[in-house]
């Protein structure tokens, strides 16, 4: 057989999963050099005694820890970058077996490095690609799926080493295909509630080049597309509404809070949130926002003022930018939907430029909707 170098070699990704005990702290994000190379060594032992073909494939190991969320990303960034790193090196001194640590507090590409947003997770995972002669690839990609649902736990030796090292107890650490963590990831999604949004993100991670369109519990209709996923307005999604007034209020905040369950999550995954695109208007999104245009400046009308939709819970839900005109009756120029909290000011600052006005928000206290039960503008002046 040629050399591990001199054949086409093909990925396989799969993790090593810590499960930490609850109440422990979490574990740092990454290993110095030498502490990835040590765990390098442990780790191809365990995988050798499960699947005695890894012999023949170069195991590369990034000496970080992640959350679930930062592997599973469009393009796999965090495995592509690992793939790249161990193709560089040639035959080392562990037997085929190559490791990328930290040196002076940075991993060798911004890719391996965790971020500290997602350390308080209860499951880290640190990232392992064997690099398979082309021959021995979907041989071993089949064992491997086999071997790890069955037997992954990791050896002793490797779990002590892991808990004495990162100073923290674990309750379980086993090895993962890929295939696994997107199996084990749409169960979770599924507990909450969340189908709809796994069906967007396993699109975008398996078949990026295919359109993907589902519904949210509360309705809301999503596609993902070219890289994107699109949400159907939330202004829009009330038109559809034959509920009275109170019960739309309500349920329109509900499914503002749904779209900024996903919002938060589709940020996780990096994987941008739109609106979906219409004939007339325009759509935007900014750090945090989502913001639509229905219409533009009427010359006899008052001067646009800025009105905030509230919930409880929830603060503001909407802004509505719009007109009084005669006897005070308003036209509703745009709707922003604040998806984070720290976006509320970034929407009035992009409001108030857009329409040469002031950042002055009027509280509203409630939903406002207007005769037709669209989300709207109170027709008395405030003061």
């Amino acid at each position: 057989m040629l050399p591990v170098e001199a054949q086409t070699l093909l990925a396989l990704p799969i993790v090593l999963a810590l499960e930490r005990v609850a109440g422990d702290l979490p574990p740092r994000l990454s290993l110095s050099r030498d502490e990835a190379a040590e765990l390098a060594e442990l780790v191809a032992a365990d995988l050798l005694g499960l699947v005695p073909q890894v012999a023949q494939a170069r195991l590369a190991l990034a000496g970080a820890l992640f959350d679930p969320v930062e592997l599973l990303r469009p393009g796999f960034p965090v495995w592509t970058t690992l793939d790249e790193l161990a193709r560089r090196v040639p035959r080392g001194q562990l037997d085929n077996v190559v490791a990328f640590g930290s040196h002076e507090g940075r991993m060798p590409a911004q890719p391996l490095e965790p971020s500290p947003i997602f350390a308080d997770g209860p499951m880290r995972l640190l990232p392992i690609s064997l690099l398979a002669p082309e021959a021995l690839a979907a041989e071993l990609s089949e064992q491997l799926e086999i071997q790890l649902v069955g037997r992954g736990e990791a050896g002793a030796l490797t779990s002590d080493w892991l808990m004495r090292t990162l100073g923290t107890r674990l309750e379980h650490v086993r090895y993962l295909s890929r295939n696994d963590l997107l199996a084990l990831t749409c169960v979770q999604y599924e507990h909450v509630n969340l189908a709809p949004l796994w069906t967007l993100l396993e699109g975008a991670l398996l078949t990026p080049y295919r359109e993907e369109s589902t519904m949210s519990a509360r309705g809301l209709t999503l596609r993902y597309a070219h890289g994107n996923v699109l949400a159907q307005s939330p202004a829009q999604w009330l038109a559809a509404q034959t509920e009275d007034h109170a019960e739309r209020a309500h349920a329109f905040a509900g499914v503002v809070f749904e779209l900024r369950q996903y919002a938060a999550l589709l940020d996780a995954h990096q994987l941008p949130l739109l609106l979906q695109p219409v004939v007339d208007g325009e759509r935007e999104a900014g750090a945090g926002y989502l913001l639509e245009t229905l219409a533009t400046v009427e010359p006899g009308y008052d001067p646009p003022a800025l009105f905030a939709h509230e919930a409880p819970g929830l603060g503001v839900v909407a802004i509505t930018v719009a007109q009084r005109g005669e006897a005070g009756r308003a036209r509703a120029l745009a709707h922003g939907y604040p998806l984070q909290q720290q976006a509320l000011g970034p929407l009035l600052a992009r409001l108030a430029d857009r329409y040469g006005i002031a950042a002055e928000l009027h509280a509203l206290g409630r939903i406002v909707l207007d005769d037709t039960g669209q989300l709207g503008a109170p027709t008395i002046a405030l003061h």
